[in-house]
């Protein structure tokens, strides 16, 4: 039951996923009868009503689709004729008549057949006798009808029945949605507050989406999104089950997400930080929550019911200053600046406000239970060589660290089935994945990738470093040959890219100096985010304002990359064009020495940026970085950080 409701809320996804083109169109036409252009307005306002009136009928069809086995448009077809019988066979002129009774006297709950309610049922029952029936076989003589085209036919004549039950059950079924509708309506600001409490308590199940349709849509007499987008109700009221979204969505959430970055190791703050970063970004932008809360709701669940409770306190204290607000898809940034110019809704800046305060309570909040209850948030599970699984590829004696951490890569990925396309930019390989999901991250982290990053479900980055293109080519090779994937015991040792803490003297402290003259940049500042979000390790940046490249500190070179930018700038695209590297690998070097030669219009005109990264990779192995400069004009002779191992 529990996995039939599950899919139920899935599938309910795909119409809520028309409404934010019809919530474009309105919001527009919002924004342009502010402009006094009516005729403009209408029409777009129009077209966004046209999809938002028919809403129980793209719930009928998208359901039928979305809980078929094969997602077959024979279903959707089902879906329609399952949803217009009932609301035809129904509708009061048609009761009047088969009651033989004034339709003035009909009951009206016949009015409100054709709503979202009798929408879910149609498609549910539509998807049950496609599921059922799709591959049915009649005689010869009726083969015409066999199949898949059956469904609609065997649809008709089930809601023909469903239709006579309705007759008689549906007044007090209506009655009784009515009557919750009105009493959680009754409670005002608290009713608000119960259901976005339960709302996020439901989120794991996926049954929210039940709930959800009990408030925004037209079940139970509420319709709340859908009088705010028809800007219809009274202002302050209307929206009052959205509005206390906004301020979680948008600053709440976002909040919690830098609390954990905070809490989470020092090891693992860098792949800490690019998830919580993602899925803040998701929350204010889209009001995409699941990224965030996916990655705490279950290794530490007292965290997600604090959210919870937060939420509901939310949607309580908007509703209660009448503060609202409306979205179509979601409480973000984009559906919180279309519904600014709604007519009905009151107050809407107000929320930003309430957004800023409700930030200070989720960060302050979810640090004290993170650090009071020791939870296991992203970040704070301890590094351990059973990180990894032991699936892998039998290496040669022969094999350098790049092609042993292809081959672990590889393995995770799934090998030649799951794998179609390779290829690199300057610091992380670029892949095509038949299907990311069925990656092994724990995996591809134990290989010594510093990050992953799944773009959808076909494309992956893995962060490696510059020497990704040794690490490239050796996963190309194995794609090439089709190279079997084998299980063996997985070594405790991880392929990594630079020295650990356990090859450092404890204690020592190394000055890094400018290697250039020009801008100082600050490493988060940068256009790469594989420097910005540190995933190679800290540091800072020099924009030049020559070509001569320096050492910044003392030391030995440790390898040339090449294509001629092992000192930290990235040049891939250019194949080493611009760069006279002036130095060779296991030199010693001391700072200030000049190590290469730069020629910075050539690299301006090829499109690429001249900004000089000095990158330390084993941050493990750091216990103090202490930046000294004093101004953001630096030249090769002024020192820049301090660096302390541990």
């Amino acid at each position: 039951m529990k996995n039939y409701l599950q899919r139920m809320g899935r599938s309910l996804q795909l119409p809520v996923a028309v409404l934010p083109a019809a919530a474009l169109l309105v919001g527009i036409g919002n924004w342009w009868a502010s402009a006094s252009n009516d005729i403009v307005a209408h029409f777009l306002q129009a077209g966004g009503n046209a999809v938002l009136s028919q809403l129980p009928l793209l719930f009928a069809v998208g359901l039928a689709l979305g809980m078929s086995k094969d997602k077959d448009g024979a279903a959707a077809l089902a879906g329609l004729v399952a949803f217009e019988l009932p609301t035809n066979v129904l509708k009061p002129e048609s009761v009047a008549t088969l009651l033989n009774i004034k339709v003035a006297t009909v009951n009206p709950a016949f009015g409100q057949i054709g709503n979202v309610f009798i929408g879910i049922i149609s498609g549910l029952i539509a998807a049950a006798l496609y599921n059922r029936f799709h591959e049915t076989k009649l005689p010869m003589a009726l083969s015409f009808f066999s199949g898949k085209r059956l469904v609609p036919i065997l649809a008709a004549l089930t809601m023909l029945l469903v239709s006579v039950a309705l007759l008689i059950v549906w007044p007090p079924v209506y009655d009784a949605l009515v009557t919750f509708g009105k009493f959680i309506v009754g409670l005002g600001a608290v009713g608000a507050g119960l259901y976005g409490f339960f709302n996020r308590l439901l989120i794991p199940t996926g049954l929210h989406q039940a709930l959800n349709s009990v408030f925004w849509f037209d079940v139970a007499g509420i319709n709340d999104i859908g009088k705010f987008l028809a800007h219809k109700g009274i202002k302050g009221v209307t929206g009052m089950y959205q509005a206390g979204f906004f301020p979680v969505m948008m600053f709440g959430l976002p909040a919690g997400a830098y609390a954990i970055y905070r809490n989470a190791l020092p090891e693992r703050k860098v792949e800490t930080a690019s998830l919580m970063m993602a899925g803040a970004f998701a929350s204010f932008f889209t009001g995409v929550t699941e990224p965030l809360e996916f990655s705490f709701m279950f290794v530490a669940w007292p965290l997600y019911v604090l959210h919870a409770i937060f939420t509901g306190l939310s949607l309580a204290f908007a509703a209660f200053m009448h503060w609202t607000a409306g979205f179509a898809f979601s409480a973000g940034l984009v559906d919180y600046i279309l519904s600014l110019k709604n007519p009905i809704a009151n107050q809407p800046l107000m929320l930003i406000l309430q957004g800023l305060v409700l930030a200070v309570i989720y960060y302050f909040g979810f640090d004290f239970a993170i650090k009071k209850f020791h939870l296991m948030t992203p970040g704070r599970e301890p590094v351990t060589a059973d990180d990894a699984d032991d699936l892998a590829i039998a290496t040669d004696a022969d094999d350098d660290k790049y092609t042993r951490q292809a081959k672990q890569i590889y393995a995770a990925l799934g090998g030649a089935d799951n794998l179609t396309v390779v290829d690199n930019c300057t610091t992380r390989l670029r892949l095509q994945l038949a299907d990311t999901s069925t990656i092994n991250e724990a995996a591809i982290k134990h290989s010594g990738a510093a990050g992953i990053n799944k773009l959808d479900d076909h494309n992956l980055q893995i962060i490696i470093g510059t020497e990704v293109q040794f690490v490239a080519d050796a996963l190309s090779h194995l794609k090439l040959t089709n190279a079997p994937i084998t299980k063996t015991t997985t070594s405790n040792e991880a392929v990594a890219t630079a020295p650990t803490a356990t090859n450092i003297t404890s204690g020592v402290t190394t000055d890094f100096y400018s290697v250039a003259n020009g801008q100082y940049v600050d490493i988060e500042s940068v256009d790469d985010d594989t420097f910005a979000k540190k995933m190679l390790g800290d540091g800072f940046a020099i924009d030049p304002a020559d070509g001569t490249i320096t050492a910044p500190v003392d030391g030995t070179v440790s390898t040339v990359f090449p294509t001629k930018h092992a000192i930290g700038f990235k040049t891939v695209e250019l194949n080493g064009a611009p760069f006279e590297v002036l130095v060779q690998t296991d030199q010693p070097v001391h700072h200030g020495e000049v190590v290469a030669k730069a020629d910075l219009a050539a690299i301006k005109a090829a499109g690429k940026a001249t900004t000089m990264m000095v990158i330390i990779t084993n941050m493990d192995a750091v216990n103090l970085m202490k930046f000294k400069m004093l101004t953001n004009q630096v030249k090769v002779s002024d020192e820049i950080m301090l660096v302390t191992t541990k």
